[in-house]
């Protein structure tokens, strides 16, 4: 398995190419999605489901501005329990949180054990009120950020963590509590790779066409964590996964390109 291992898991379904890294997804969803997860299994990706009595359902409204959108929550899959994460073990574990409750301290801390924990903090810093979704703070974000080696964050969210309007200031007071790797993704301005104290500017990538940014935040990170596990530098896995960003964003879905599309698009 050149380069390790990575899982993923989530309440939502997403594909990338893992070449030469041995991948696997882990989803809690119900019944009604097994097709996608069958299509998923179809490519090549080992999938393993935990039941939930409803798979989650995101509704996201786009203006002309695709970095902005509002969100409701239309139903909730039942949260990961330490239970059923039970004996997983990898060298980087991706937690695809969408919603605050889908991983508990204590699952963060179990699977912390067992491998680096890649998060994407958008999960955490949403509060649902019937259908609709605020903005909040990270209940007990400290305790949390102890046992996270990599945080995908944007601009808003990073500001609204560390409560510093500097983007910079603020992702170095993230890593102040400890996050070894930190994310900042700019939208269209491109992203900041923040690591061991040095910043790295990375530059975006210009889509062709601007469809659909649902999942584009995912797919940064996965891209970001697929370069660092066979061991690219952060600038180098930082470039990857903005040119991955910028190809998905140019149709609804999830990433359906190659490793030669990616590398056209950097060059």
């Amino acid at each position: 398995m050149p380069g390790g291992t990575t899982f993923y898991m989530a309440h939502g379904i997403s594909h990338l190419p893992m070449d030469n890294v041995s991948f696997k997804l882990v989803a809690s969803l119900a019944e009604t999605e097994m097709q996608a997860v069958e299509d998923i299994r179809k490519e090549g990706i080992e999938v393993d489901v935990i039941p939930s009595k409803k798979s989650v359902f995101f509704e996201n409204i786009y203006g002309e501005n695709q970095n902005d959108r509002q969100q409701r929550v239309r139903a909730k899959a039942d949260p990961f329990t330490v239970e059923s994460v039970k004996g997983i073990e990898a060298k980087y574990i991706c937690l695809g949180s969408l919603l605050a409750d889908d991983f508990s301290l204590e699952v963060v801390k179990e699977l912390s054990k067992h491998g680096s924990i890649v998060m994407d903090a958008q999960g955490y810093l949403r509060e649902v009120r019937g259908e609709e979704v605020f903005a909040c703070d990270w209940d007990n974000k400290l305790e949390f950020l102890k046992h996270i080696d990599i945080l995908k964050v944007n601009e808003h969210e990073v500001r609204l963590l560390s409560g510093i309007e500097d983007l910079k200031l603020g992702a170095k007071q993230l890593a102040e509590w400890g996050i070894k790797e930190v994310l900042l993704t700019l939208g269209s301005e491109g992203s900041i790779v923040l690591v061991d104290g040095k910043f790295y500017d990375i530059p975006p990538y210009q889509p062709k066409k601007e469809t659909d940014a649902t999942g584009c935040g995912d797919t940064y990170t996965l891209g970001y964590v697929y370069k660092r596990v066979q061991g690219a530098n952060p600038l180098e896995a930082g470039k990857f996964a903005s040119a991955i960003s910028s190809i998905k964003l140019e149709e609804s879905g999830p990433f359906r390109g190659s490793i030669k599309d990616i590398e056209e698009r950097m060059n």
